[in-house]
C-alpha cells in the first residue's frame, strides 16, 4: 500500500475519543467536624470523644501521688467492661547486657480481679497435692500429648523437676507464649500446692523489654483505691528487690498509671516507697 492510500484509509476511520472517567467529589467536611480535626491535630490527641474527655481530666505536666494516680486512673475507666489497671516503669539499665535484664514474679495482695486456670505437670503424690491445692489441669504424658498438639487451654503452668524432662520437649509450644516453667520464677518446683495457690489467688510475672521497661497489669478498675494502692506497692518493691548489683545511677526513673482505654497518670515513685 502506497503512503497515499493509507493516509486517505486513516482518514475515513472515525476517531476514537478516550473517555476518562471522573472521580467524583469527595464530600467537604462540615465546618465543626474541620475545627475538631484541626484541635485534636495542633494539641497532637489521639482517640474517640470518651479517651478526649478523659485527657482532659490528667494533668499531663503533674507528678501524682500513689493514691491520687488511682483515684484519677478509676475515674476515667468508663468503658462499659472492667478495665485492667496497668503500670509502666521505665528502668536505668542497659538492656542490651543481658546481666541487667530484670525478671521476676510477685504475688498481688488484691488479687488480680480474674480467673487463672493452671496446668500442673506432675504424678503420684505431687498430681494428687496440685488437685487438692486447687489446679485445673493435672497430668503427665496424656497431658503433654495434648499441649504438643496445640491444646493449651491454661494461663500458667507449674511443673515439678522430675516433669522437666518431658515438658522440656514442649518449649517449641509453650516458650511463644510465655508458659513455660521456670525455676526461677517459682513454676518448677516440689511444692507444688504453695505454688498453685499463689498462682490462683493472683501474681504477676514481669520482665523488662528490649527499651529496659516494664509493663505489667496490677488489678481492675473495679477494686477500691487502696487494693490498687497495695498491688503498686508489691510490684513496685519486687522490681526494687530485682535490681541488679552492677546499675549506678537512678534504677527507677519513672512510673505511669492507666487503664485499659483511659490516658496515662504519671506517678510520684517517693509516695509508693
Amino acid at each position: 500500500m502506497t503512503e497515499e492510500k493509507k493516509k486517505k484509509t486513516a482518514a475515513k476511520k472515525p476517531a476514537v475519543k478516550k473517555e476518562i472517567a471522573e472521580k467524583p467529589e469527595k464530600k467537604a467536611a462540615s465546618p465543626k467536624k474541620e475545627k475538631k480535626a484541626r484541635v485534636k491535630k495542633e494539641k497532637g490527641i489521639k482517640g474517640g470523644k470518651r479517651y478526649i474527655a478523659a485527657r482532659k481530666n490528667v494533668d499531663s505536666a503533674k507528678v501524682y501521688s500513689l493514691n491520687e494516680a488511682v483515684e484519677a486512673v478509676k475515674k476515667n475507666a468508663t468503658a462499659k467492661f472492667d478495665e485492667t489497671v496497668d503500670i509502666v516503669l521505665n528502668l536505668g539499665i542497659d538492656a542490651s547486657q543481658t546481666d541487667q535484664l530484670i525478671r521476676g514474679v510477685v504475688p498481688m495482695p488484691s488479687g488480680l480481679g480474674k480467673k487463672v486456670r493452671v496446668a500442673v505437670f506432675a504424678k503420684g503424690a505431687k498430681a494428687t497435692e496440685a488437685e487438692k491445692a486447687g489446679a485445673d489441669i493435672v497430668g503427665g504424658e496424656e497431658l503433654a500429648a495434648k499441649v504438643e498438639k496445640g491444646n493449651v487451654d491454661f494461663d500458667l503452668c507449674i511443673a515439678t523437676p522430675d516433669m522437666m524432662a518431658l515438658v522440656g520437649k514442649l518449649g517449641k509450644v509453650l516458650g511463644p507464649k510465655g508458659l513455660m516453667p521456670n525455676p526461677k520464677l517459682g513454676s518448677v518446683t516440689m511444692n507444688v500446692e504453695g505454688a498453685v495457690k499463689a498462682a490462683k489467688s493472683g501474681q504477676v510475672e514481669f520482665r523488662t523489654d528490649k527499651a529496659g521497661i516494664v509493663h505489667a497489669g496490677i488489678g481492675k478498675a473495679s477494686f477500691e483505691v487502696k487494693a490498687l494502692a497495695d498491688n503498686v506497692k508489691a510490684l513496685v518493691k519486687a522490681v526494687n528487690s530485682a535490681k541488679p548489683s552492677g546499675i549506678k545511677g537512678v534504677y527507677l526513673k519513672s512510673a505511669v498509671l492507666s487503664s485499659s482505654m483511659g490516658p496515662g497518670v504519671k506517678l510520684d515513685l517517693a509516695s509508693v516507697a
